[in-house]
C-alpha cells in the first residue's frame, strides 16, 4: 500500500507580513509564502490572508491538505493555547479571538503559540541551541521578548504567558517609562530602542561624535549607527553602547540566578552588534550572577535570521504532534 508522505506547515504571524513554510517532519523548508498582513482592513482580511498563504503554499509545493498533519502558529502577544485565542496582539486586530475555530475550514490540527516562545523553539531544534535542554532564549530589538525552555520543553506559566523577561524591573527609580506603563523595566532601558534613544539624548549635549556625521537627522540615529560609529572609535557612541551592555548584563544575571541555564540564546536586531557588547556584558554578568551559575552558561548569538519565527512555528507543531 502506497503511504503519503506528510508535512507540517508554520505559519509566522506579524504586525506587517505574515510568512508561511511547508516543512518536511524533519524541519526543512520546502516552500514559503510572504504576504503583507494589511491589519489596517479589519480582522477578516487577516484571517484570510492566514488561510490563503497556507493553502498557496502547500499549492506550491504540490501535496495536498490531507498530507499536512499540522499546521503552528506564532503570534505576538498572549495566548491561550488550549482554547486556542488570541487574548491580545499589539497593532493587530484579533484580541479575544479563537483564532482556531476561525481557521476551521482548513480541516487540520492547529497548534497556537507565543511567536517568542516559538522563536526559542526554533533556535532550540533548529539552530543555536541545538544541545541545550535548559535554555533562555531573548530577542533585543525594538523591545525585548524570551522564551524560556525548561527539560528541552517551552515552559508557559498558569496563563501561557512565561517569558516577558523585557518587562524585569532593573531601574526601580528611573524616569524611563515602558510601554507596558512600569517605569525602569529591562527592554526600556536595553533594548533597541533604548540604545538610539541614548544616543540621540548624548548627540543633542552638542559634544563632537562621529553619529553626526552618518545621519542627516538625529531622529535617524538607531541601533545600526551607534554599532558603526563605535566600530570607528567614536566616543559618544561607545559610551552608549556601554551602558546598555551593562543594563542587558543585569537582566542576564537575573536569568541566570533564577533558571540556571545551560544556554542562552541573544536573537534580535542588537544581536547583530553583540560583539560590541559582549565585553561590558559579560563583565556585569560576572560581577552580578553567582559564580557557580555562571560557570554553566554558554552565551551565544541566534542562527536563524529572519526564518526563526516560521521556523519556531514549524517546530511548535512538530513539538506538539510528538515529532521532536
Amino acid at each position: 500500500m502506497f503511504l503519503q508522505k506528510e508535512y507540517v506547515v508554520g505559519v509566522d504571524l506579524g504586525g506587517t507580513k505574515i510568512l508561511t513554510a511547508v516543512a518536511d517532519l524533519q524541519g526543512n523548508i520546502l516552500a514559503r509564502v510572504r504576504k503583507d498582513t494589511e491589519a489596517d482592513k479589519g480582522k477578516e482580511v487577516v484571517i484570510q490572508k492566514i488561510k490563503d498563504t497556507v493553502y498557496e503554499v502547500i499549492e506550491e509545493v504540490g501535496i495536498k491538505l490531507s498530507q499536512v498533519k499540522g499546521i503552528g502558529l506564532g503570534v505576538p502577544g498572549p495566548v491561550d493555547i488550549k482554547k486556542g485565542i488570541i487574548k491580545h496582539t499589539p497593532n493587530l486586530d484579533l484580541d479575544n479571538i479563537n483564532i482556531i475555530e476561525e481557521l476551521g475550514e482548513l480541516n487540520t490540527p492547529i497548534f497556537l503559540e507565543n511567536d517568542a516562545n516559538a522563536a526559542a523553539l526554533g533556535e532550540k531544534w533548529f539552530g543555536a541551541g541545538k544541545e541545550a535542554e535548559n535554555m533562555v532564549y531573548m530577542t533585543v530589538s525594538t523591545g525585548i521578548g524570551g522564551g524560556i525552555i525548561i527539560n528541552k520543553e517551552i515552559f508557559h506559566g498558569a496563563g501561557d504567558a512565561a517569558g516577558e523577561i523585557g518587562h524585569m524591573t532593573i531601574l526601580p527609580d528611573s524616569e524611563i517609562q515602558c510601554g507596558c506603563g512600569n517605569y525602569g523595566c529591562w527592554e526600556a532601558i536595553a533594548s533597541g530602542t533604548a540604545l538610539s534613544k541614548l544616543a540621540r539624548k548624548a548627540v543633542e549635549t552638542g559634544q563632537d561624535t562621529l553619529m553626526n556625521e552618518l545621519v542627516s537627522d538625529l531622529s535617524e540615529i538607531n541601533g545600526a549607527v551607534v554599532a558603526k560609529a563605535t566600530k570607528e572609535g567614536d566616543i559618544l557612541a561607545r559610551e552608549a553602547m556601554d551602558k546598555v551592555a551593562e543594563y542587558l548584563g543585569i537582566g542576564m544575571a537575573n536569568l541566570i540566578n533564577i533558571f540556571n541555564p545551560d544556554t542562552i540564546v541573544i536573537g534580535g536586531g542588537v544581536s547583530q552588534s553583540w560583539e560590541l557588547m559582549e565585553e561590558k556584558a559579560n563583565l556585569t554578568i560576572k560581577a552580578r550572577a553567582m559564580d557557580s551559575l555562571v560557570d554553566d552558561v554558554n552565551i551565544i548569538t541566534a542562527q536563524l535570521g529572519s526564518d526563526v519565527g516560521v521556523l519556531g512555528a514549524i517546530a511548535t507543531a512538530l513539538a506538539e504532534l510528538d515529532l521532536l
